[in-house]
């Protein structure tokens, strides 16, 4: 899979009133080099719609593109993968069904990004770090000390996850993490682009005052 630095999850419910094609263009064109369609309460036939519409955006631009939970979605639209919450689909069991498609695991504990690796997942969400609303199952937040854990041990990529903002991101920064997944923080900004420009701006200073750190 490309690399990549500053993760977008779509959240309709962060930009009343804003059509959410318009909204991750948005994103997109501020930085954000990898989407994710997460809708978990619509007919199955609208967000294979978003799909649609979502793959044919992140194309253009040359942005990958997942598919949160519906793998037959993710296959019937091509997306570059799928991520799995650790009460779906075994990663194995979904390895046979998409092929060398993209997997990526939520993890909330060190075992659980261990069993991700050797399974074969391509990355791991790491989170959430700090509180969130982004989703309505949030298991408790993991703080920057799983941050830390898992830049020191795993070796396959991670990104945080989960009450990231502005504010807080240099903190996870400094505990490791070289990518970044901000949800509310940059879907629900007046000025999306901006946003996603100065995430990226602290990202690349924290690689800088790392020097040599090897990304993970």
């Amino acid at each position: 899979m490309k690399d990549f630095k500053l993760y977008a999850i779509t959240g309709e419910q962060f930009h009343p009133g804003r059509p959410m094609l318009e909204v991750m263009e948005e994103a997109i064109r501020g930085g954000c080099d990898i989407i994710q369609l997460r809708d978990k309460k619509s007919a199955k036939r609208d967000v294979l719609e978003k799909a649609k519409a979502l793959r044919e955006l992140t194309r253009r631009y040359g942005v990958t593109f997942i598919v949160n939970d519906h793998i037959d979605i993710a296959l019937a639209v091509d997306a570059d993968g799928i991520h799995l919450g650790q009460d779906d689909l075994p990663l194995a069991d979904a390895r046979k069904i998409v092929g060398n498609k993209i997997i990526g695991i939520s993890t909330h504990a060190i075992e659980e990004a261990r069993q991700a690796e050797i399974d074969g997942a391509d990355y791991i969400g790491v989170g959430p770090v700090f509180p969130t609303k982004s989703k309505e199952d949030v298991v408790a937040p993991v703080t920057t000390a799983y941050v830390r854990q898992v830049a020191q041990e795993i070796r396959i990529p991670f990104v945080a996850i989960g009450g990231i903002k502005l504010h807080n991101v240099d903190q996870v920064l400094e505990a490791g993490a070289t990518r970044i997944c901000a949800i509310s923080e940059i879907i629900g900004s007046s000025d999306i682009q901006a946003t996603c420009r100065s995430f990226l701006a602290k990202i690349q200073a924290a690689s800088e005052q790392s020097g040599s750190r090897p990304s993970r």
